[in-house]
């Protein structure tokens, strides 16, 4: 009869997070009979919410900013590699003002905890940590991004990005660990779940499908990545599960070895192995090169024996997370890193693209169009004039005035269309922060609004599908990508002025006339069929 042995799945190593102390006051150590519990009173939890997520909106850990720098020190990275790390490097500056957020998708607040036995609060933990995360989004210029379903078609934004997603299990002990994370929908919409077989379990099969599945990733959710695979499990959710908490970095800590009781591991070998397949891809920190990721984690689980769930996701540019504890000693919260410039190189240290291509918005669309045909796929540009912003709901929208008989507003056939939606806009402001949003998704309206003589030009993140190319070609259209990340730096240096054109109700959904002054950007499908990505 086989003797029993209890085994933690997921077993840590130590802690070394650095903290910074919050308070010593809401924590009180009580006698009860022979035990001493640790009462918390419910406003340590909305105080250290609200924190929470006001800092990881702002700031990044010093780890993922040294990684940006090493780009810019790598001679092997490519020019518009270090071109992307070095406007990453100064949106991190600006957002660290706490004023413009990083991202203007500023994302779903995800809350992990484990409360000790020995931890009181007497109260729904849930609740309280969702009031400090409505303190936050709401008092900030942080970004409402939840929709809440009213039928099954029927949507209304919230007005205060709740709900959050809030998960609390029972541990033992005397303390309260939690983690905050604000997932953003690029990087949420970039997480995959594959059904496989013990066929996959060698090495050479294994290789082969990680090396073709990470191309799925593509840029739309703004590289470099911070990439964790995760192979087995106990179930598909627990598989995915373990994919967020491994692109957090929430699992380093992991034994680097399996063994007969089935713990989880990572494996130290097969992440080297994984970086080298992403670095040879070509794709580069978003337009070519070497730095798709910054890191790789690979964790290997245990599995049902006919069930082989494999995980694949990122944490993206906006690499948002951070740990907090409530102890004896008080409330806790990681220390990020608050002087991001020291990172930043001198100003002529960084060689960047060669040539820029000037484009000036304010020309008619046809002269735009005939300049941008000049300039190969790839080509850097700098966009100055009017652009009018429209994305998901925008474009149902206006495909209904289409085939209403109205046709497209006169807007979208005179200027570039951004896809993005901003961020609220700070008192002094032009604007909130105002990155691009993933292209994709409005792959399906290219042609037909492009047939009507819209959407010509069009400016967004990532790449995208072969429909968007064909019509390119078809209609003599083009596709520039924006970097994905920098929405600060974008709001405080690029977009000097921004009004509503249409659908106000809709919130940061609604359309917008924007201008610009050196936009940065990238042309990436141009009029002749050429697609960048493609090429890669």
């Amino acid at each position: 009869m086989a003797e029993f042995h209890y085994q933690p799945l997921i077993d840590l190593g130590p802690d070394d997070t650095e903290y910074r102390m919050l308070t010593k006051d809401h924590v009180e150590v009580l006698p009860l009979g022979d035990r001493e519990i640790l009462w918390v009173a419910p406003e340590a939890l909305q105080m250290l919410a609200a924190e929470a997520v006001r800092d990881v909106s702002h700031l990044f850990r010093a780890s993922h900013l040294q990684q940006l720098r090493d780009i810019l020190d790598d001679p092997e990275a490519s020019g518009n590699d270090r071109f992307v790390a070095r406007e990453m490097l100064k949106n991190a500056n600006v957002s660290a003002g706490m004023v413009l957020p990083s991202c203007q998708d500023t994302g779903t607040a995800i809350v992990l905890g484990h409360k000790g036995e020995d931890v009181y609060t007497g109260v729904d933990d849930a609740a309280w940590l969702s009031h400090g995360i409505f303190d936050t989004y709401t008092g900030t210029n942080l970004r409402y991004s939840q929709l809440a379903p009213l039928t099954m078609y029927e949507e209304r934004n919230t007005g205060s990005n709740l709900p959050a997603q809030i998960e609390i299990e029972a541990v033992p002990g005397d303390s309260y660990e939690l983690l905050f994370v604000t997932k953003g929908g690029g990087s949420a919409n970039k997480t995959f779940l594959f059904q496989e077989t013990k066929a996959l379990l060698n090495p050479e099969s294994l290789l082969r499908f990680i090396g073709e599945k990470i191309r799925l990733l593509g840029t739309a959710a703004c590289p470099p990545y911070h990439l964790a695979i995760v192979i087995g499990g106990t179930s598909a959710e627990y598989t995915l599960r373990t994919v967020k908490l491994a692109s957090a970095r929430y699992l380093d800590t992991l034994p680097t070895t399996g063994n007969e009781h089935g713990r989880a591991f990572r494996d130290l070998e097969l992440e080297e192995q994984v970086l080298e397949l992403t670095r040879e891809t070509g794709i580069g920190a978003q337009f070519g090169g070497k730095y798709f990721c910054h890191d790789v984690r690979v964790v290997r689980l245990p599995r049902h024996g006919a069930s082989c769930p494999v995980g694949i996701g990122v944490s993206c540019s906006a690499d948002r997370q951070i740990k907090a504890k409530i102890t004896r000693d008080g409330v806790f919260l990681e220390q990020l890193e608050a002087n991001p410039a020291r990172f930043m190189p001198e100003p002529d240290a960084v060689e960047l693209p060669g040539d820029v291509v000037h484009i000036d918005l304010t020309r008619p669309m046809d002269e735009i169009r005939a300049e941008l045909s000049k300039h190969p796929v790839k080509t850097r540009v700098s966009l100055t004039g009017p652009m009018v912003v429209a994305r998901d709901i925008a474009h149902a929208k206006l495909k209904e005035r289409i085939e209403s008989g109205e046709g497209l507003p006169d807007y979208l056939e005179d200027h570039p269309v951004y896809y993005a939606g901003p961020a609220k806009t700070p008192e002094g402001y032009a604007s909130g922060s105002f990155g691009p949003t993933t292209a994709g998704r409005m792959d399906s309206y290219v042609d037909l609004f492009q047939s009507h003589g819209g959407s010509l030009v069009m400016l967004a993140k990532g790449n995208r599908s072969q429909q968007v190319t064909d019509a390119c070609a078809r209609h003599g259209g083009f596709y520039l990508g924006s970097i994905g990340g920098p929405a600060a730096v974008l709001a405080q240096d690029n977009i000097k002025k921004v009004e509503v054109l249409e659908y106000p109700e809709l919130g940061m959904e609604a359309v917008w006339r924007i201008e610009v002054e050196d936009f940065p950007a990238f042309i990436v499908v141009d009029d002749k069929g050429n697609d960048f990505y493609a090429q890669i």
